[in-house]
């Protein structure tokens, strides 16, 4: 069971490691379904591979049972991040900003000050 830590709000990952592997898995199999050449998916997977090996090294192994509270706001601050990038690859995937626009954006869209 997971109760919350302290002032935070956050929820005490029981298991981090595998909760890590386990949103960086969802994470990768949701960029599978994007196409190849999209952008996001192309830096979002780098991003997410490199993490993947580093993550768990940098951080230590000893979170479940750590009373360093930097460590453990740490580990809670990196799990909750990765959720959101998992929401975020999830909306990505059903907006599809690769498409081609609907129509022309008019001329001076981007010009400033008009």
């Amino acid at each position: 069971m997971s109760t919350p830590l302290d002032l935070t709000g956050l929820v005490v990952a029981q298991n981090p490691h595998h909760t890590l592997s386990v949103l960086y898995g969802k994470i990768l199999r949701t960029l599978q379904n994007m196409p190849q050449d999209a952008a996001y998916r192309r830096y979002t997977e780098e991003i997410i591979k490199e993490l993947k090996f580093c993550s768990i090294s940098l951080l230590g192994e000893g979170y479940p049972n750590s009373k360093n509270v930097s460590i453990v706001d740490k580990w809670k601050n990196l799990l909750s991040k990765q959720r959101m990038k998992l929401t975020l690859s999830r909306k990505m995937q059903a907006w599809k900003p690769w498409d081609t626009l609907v129509s022309e954006p008019p001329a001076n869209q981007w010009k400033w000050p008009i």
